[in-house]
């Protein structure tokens, strides 16, 4: 995948999941969006619940005006259950990126 095409996937995949980005705690870790997958892994363990898609990704073809299909993209979501006095967590990884962090309604 070019970079032009990964960066625009990357633009429509950051609105579709545009959220107020939330930190949390882990134990004695806070825990954000800029860490990696392993980092919060480490600090809170493995999430209570997970659910993971497929997503095709979709341009215009310039020189036909068609929409085409030119790879793939993963998109996770993964749940941490915080006990009774917390709000379930819940972590939207990208290909492997974290991109946001949000308390689950």
């Amino acid at each position: 995948m070019n970079a032009a095409l990964r960066n625009g996937l990357i633009l429509v995949v950051a609105i579709a999941v545009a959220h107020a980005d939330e930190s949390f705690r882990c134990g004695k870790w806070v825990v954000t969006s800029e860490m990696t997958l392993g980092e919060l892994k480490s600090k809170c363990g493995p999430p209570s619940s997970s659910s993971s898609r497929t997503q095709d990704v979709r341009v215009r073809n310039r020189n036909t005006g068609f929409m085409m299909t030119t790879g793939q993209t993963t998109i996770e979501t993964l749940t941490w259950d915080r006990g009774s006095r917390a709000s379930p967590m819940v972590v939207t990884v990208i290909d492997g990126t974290i991109k946001s962090i949000e308390r689950k309604p």
